[in-house]
């Protein structure tokens, strides 16, 4: 079956919505995967990778909206300059200043603001229980992330998920 040719305006909708910036891919990835199921279909497949939920068609079309002008692209060191991180920010409005804060705009904002690793491990506790069926996710989360799923970060990311849930409640539980 061919898929439908998905154009880069969705993914350029959820970065205005989530405030017009946002820094890091993986943080980027697991912002649309968290919205996929929440059952606003973005048209992205997912398949799981090193940092959890990873679309090579999300990736595409954040390179499409690069080079069209509508999302400037930057990198940055980190703080201490070993690693580079990307920051994505709207060029471009594309939508009217009158929008108001719908649940989308509450999800995104709110992953938006969290931090990297707690939106990361909530993100591949849902992948795990959503596509590949497992039981506790978080068991397994821990399990494959063990330097990052600390029990201090994984109660952190529970909560997280717990109040992604307030807001949109046709999130599986987990």
């Amino acid at each position: 079956m061919i898929k439908p040719v998905i154009s880069p305006k969705k993914v350029v909708s959820i970065i205005e919505k989530a405030g017009g910036r946002v820094v890091g891919k993986t943080r980027l990835q697991k912002m649309v995967y968290i919205m996929e199921a929440a059952g606003i279909d973005m048209g992205y497949d997912y398949v799981y990778f090193h940092y959890g939920p990873y679309s090579e068609d999300l990736s595409n079309h954040i390179e499409i909206a690069t080079a069209m002008g509508i999302v400037k692209h930057t990198e940055s060191l980190t703080a201490d300059g070993k690693r580079k991180y990307s920051i994505y920010e709207i060029v471009k409005k594309t939508l009217d200043d009158a929008t108001e804060a719908d649940e989308q705009n509450l999800l995104l904002k709110k992953m938006n603001e969290t931090d990297s690793i707690t939106l990361e491990l909530a993100a591949t506790a849902l992948y795990l229980k959503k596509e590949e069926g497992y039981e506790d996710p978080w068991e397994e989360t821990s399990r494959r992330k063990p330097r990052k799923a600390t029990p201090e970060r994984l109660e952190k990311a529970k909560k997280f998920y717990s109040e992604l849930k307030d807001i949109n409640s046709r999130l599986p539980e987990l």
